[in-house]
């Protein structure tokens, strides 16, 4: 009896660690959510309301979505500034046109590595991560040099140049694992059917890659929208802002724009909707396949 006691003893004194053990992980990870969306939070609500600071609530309306979209403050009879819109299509240009590019360039490379032998594939791929764990100021000075050294007028070009080198990495690494998943012999079988290498490209490969593609170009896009550092040491003085350096500036002058604040949930909401459209078709595609 005393033995089958300090059993059960025991027993309830590991249940109870387990428990605590489980309380404080959940706690850490609603902590840690807590400060991640707090700040994306504070400002989605504070964009449904007229005051020009953050923290002042002065009823809730739809004016600054008003503004942002109509580009003039009827109460106050002022226009938006003008450069928050110039900002914004040059960022979504240069987004969509680098992530583009960048998926083009990031997929082509990523079967060419996947191709390679293993110990030139390891060298390559440790190559590919550099420039992924570089800080962004030293990507941005780096190409900065190599533009002034090559004598090449900073701006538009630059910019867009500078975004794919810097976006082309994290296509290859979400293309990689499509491939290491992928029997290979499908492309083999193709060629041997008849098909030429360019059809066995398009028609094998690029469905088989698709899912991987497809998360590389929203990375690549979303870094491209979040860059500052390279950026800013890229775009030269003809006037070219983007969205990030434009904030940059709007700040350094004493103050944001309200309009921002609109514009932020507008754009979080967007990615967060593309970001649940993404996981419920992965997880069809998961659902056939065990099928």
């Amino acid at each position: 009896m005393q033995i089958e006691s300090s059993a059960m003893q025991e027993a309830r004194r590991r249940s109870r660690e387990l428990a605590a053990k489980r309380v404080a992980g959940q706690a850490y990870l609603w902590l840690l959510l807590i400060v991640l969306y707090a700040p994306i939070f504070l400002i989605f609500i504070f964009s449904f309301t007229q005051s020009k600071i953050i923290g002042n609530w002065t009823g809730f309306t739809f004016h600054l979505y008003e503004n942002l979209f109509t580009g003039y403050d009827a109460t106050t009879h002022v226009r938006v500034d003008p450069n928050l819109y110039r900002a914004v299509a040059f960022t979504a240009i240069i987004a969509f046109a680098a992530a583009t590019i960048a998926t083009l360039l990031g997929t082509l490379a990523a079967i060419g590595l996947y191709n390679m032998r293993s110990r030139a594939r390891k060298g390559i791929t440790f190559l590919n991560s550099i420039p992924m764990i570089n800080p962004d100021i030293l990507t941005g000075i780096s190409l900065f040099l190599l533009f002034v050294f090559l004598n090449i007028s900073r701006g538009f070009v630059t910019v867009l140049i500078a975004h794919v080198v810097f976006c082309t990495p994290y296509v290859v690494l979400s293309v990689m694992p499509r491939l290491m998943q992928m029997n290979p012999n499908l492309y083999e079988a193709a060629l041997d059917l008849g098909a030429t290498p360019a059809q066995a490209l398009k028609k094998v490969l690029l469905p088989e890659l698709k899912p991987g593609m497809i998360s590389g170009f929203i990375l690549a896009l979303t870094l491209s929208i979040d860059d500052f550092g390279v950026t800013f040491f890229t775009k030269g003085s003809n006037g070219l802002e983007t969205l990030s350096t434009f904030i940059y500036a709007d700040a350094r002058k004493g103050g944001l724009t309200p309009e921002l604040r609109p514009l932020f949930s507008l754009i979080f909401l967007t990615i967060l909707i593309l970001l649940i459209i993404m996981n419920i078709r992965t997880n069809k595609q998961i659902n056939k396949q065990k099928k």
